[in-house]
């Protein structure tokens, strides 16, 4: 053993055991997890599972959070990279779909890749390691940590960070095209049609400019096709988008039809607010600009104009100096 060791240092320096126990563990985690993944669930639990599905589909509350598909191969995987918890199984498929991910696998798809990112990172993080550490560099167990779990880190949270970023892209296309689509719709209803014509026909309008709310829209027209109520129908849409632009205009076609007022006149009302809005908006960003504006400016002008007014002053006193 101790001539292994001796060996691992003079190959690997000191750290040297201390990186080959912590490569060792890694694998045995990879080893182990499959093992995990696939074992057998225990009859006891299988018949527990069996009796709350039956009481709760008896009493009419019960709602299973996930249909089994046979064609995904991570169903197997399915109680380890799904929460268990109803709520937050609801909040991440919400997230998914408000950054427009629909699949009924989503949530699935989207953990499957926090973890084997994160895995992945640890691996280059280890490889990066090792490399160092037979290039002779020495460096201290703080920073040959660091190496490891930056990268690990990093591919964890890379997922999360997409799906957010892409939620926030979609709501902002959606904030810029719902003025159009209710100029758009006012003019169909004013023209006869009805809601559900209207709807319909701005969906295939923006479809080529605005897809991101041309889906929306036509996901409530298949919806409402398919005999679902509209005011659910709308309620949904709201949660999917996920605006609060979307939630005031639900609101007010919601009222307006169980108070029994006109709809075009609601829809006048409210697409002026909406363009009103998006005109503020506008004014907002173009008075931010000139304050961010002023640093950059500072930086790319002053330096020069200070060399064309000082740098010949200095040239001349070097050279006065100097002879």
């Amino acid at each position: 053993m101790e001539n292994i060791q001796t060996m691992i240092i003079d190959q690997l320096g000191p750290y040297g055991p201390l990186m080959i126990v912590g490569l060792l563990g890694v694998f045995l985690i990879l080893v182990t997890l499959p093992v995990l993944l696939k074992r057998e669930v225990d009859p006891l639990d299988r018949i527990k599972a069996a009796n709350t599905s039956a009481d709760a589909g008896k009493k009419g509350k019960g709602k299973q959070l996930r249909s089994a598909s046979g064609k995904d191969k991570l169903e197997k995987y399915a109680n380890f990279l799904e929460p268990q918890n109803a709520d937050e199984y609801s909040a991440i498929k919400l997230k998914l779909m408000q950054a427009g991910y629909r699949g009924k696998n989503s949530v699935r798809i989207y953990n499957f890749l926090q973890f084997a990112l994160g895995i992945f990172g640890l691996l280059c993080g280890g490889a990066y390691t090792l490399f160092q550490m037979t290039t002779g560099v020495e460096a201290t167990t703080q920073q040959l940590a660091m190496w490891i779990l930056i990268p690990g880190g990093f591919g964890y949270v890379m997922p999360k960070y997409w799906v957010t970023r892409r939620q926030q892209m979609r709501q902002e296309a959606i904030i810029n095209a719902f003025p159009d689509s209710l100029d758009m719709m006012l003019v169909c209803v004013e023209a006869g049609q009805s809601l559900d014509q209207s709807i319909i026909r701005v969906a295939r309008e923006l479809k080529s400019g605005f897809p991101d709310l041309a889906d929306e829209f036509e996901i409530v027209s298949q919806e409402a096709k398919a005999g679902k109520d509209k005011n659910t129908v709308l309620k949904d849409m709201s949660d999917r988008c996920g605006v609060p632009d979307i939630a005031s205009f639900v609101t007010v076609l919601v009222q307006s039809s169980q108070f029994g007022t006109s709809i075009a006149d609601a829809l006048r009302v409210y697409s002026a607010e909406m363009r009103d809005k998006r005109v503020m908006r506008a004014e907002e960003k173009a008075n931010k600009l000139p304050t961010k504006m002023t640093l950059a400016t500072m930086m790319l002008t002053v330096p020069p104009l200070m060399a064309m007014l000082i740098g010949p002053s200095i040239y001349a006193i070097a050279v006065n100096l100097g002879g």
